[in-house]
């Protein structure tokens, strides 16, 4: 293992090499990045985390405490995963059956959200700022924008680029005031 200067590695974490770690990037206590991983440009890995094999993650994301990212995972930029988010890559899983060549991807568009132990089934697409709250159970595609929880997750909202909740009879956000419209297939979209 060799140290980068570009980025930091706490001492008890694990980068195996060929990988790509993005200048100032910052990988925490006990760690482990395996061959093959990509991750950007000034992320975060919190304590504990694990990114497999050919994983790809973008600039400026957050990856919080005791989180697995699995091979078929990928994190476009500036996407935030909460402590304990569950990520996927087989949908039906033994231990006495190898499916390897069954891994599903899964698309986290950018600048999502996923909050504190989420699960995330793999196969899915989340839309670009969707925010899935805490302990929800993903099992189908998000669209951008949308607010999302529950289990299995249901659709409670739009959520702004900011990160604020969109009211439900406006949709020009109180905070940045950012206008927003659905289109015809009831996507929100900025203006």
């Amino acid at each position: 293992m060799t140290r980068n200067p570009d980025y930091f590695l706490h001492e008890t974490a694990y980068v195996d090499e060929p990988s790509e770690i993005g200048a100032d990037t910052r990988i925490w206590h006990f760690s482990h990045i395996m061959a093959g991983a990509r991750i950007g440009r000034n992320c975060i890995v919190g304590q504990n985390v694990f990114i497999d094999r050919d994983v790809e993650i973008g600039d400026g994301c957050k990856i919080q405490n005791n989180i697995s990212i699995y091979k078929g995972v990928i994190l476009k930029d500036r996407v935030f995963c909460g402590p304990s988010v569950v990520f996927t890559n087989v949908i039906n899983p033994r231990a006495f059956i190898e499916r390897k060549s069954e891994f599903k991807t899964t698309l986290v568009q950018e600048g999502a959200t996923l909050g504190a132990n989420a699960t995330i089934v793999c196969g899915v697409e989340i839309g670009a700022y969707a925010l899935i709250g805490a302990g929800t159970v993903v099992t189908k595609d998000v669209l951008p924008y949308a607010l999302m929880y529950g289990v299995p997750a249901r659709q409670a909202g739009w959520m702004c680029q900011c990160g604020v909740v969109l009211p439900a009879d406006t949709l020009p956000c109180p905070a940045c005031q950012t206008p927003y419209q659905l289109d015809a297939d009831g996507r929100l979209q900025p203006l």
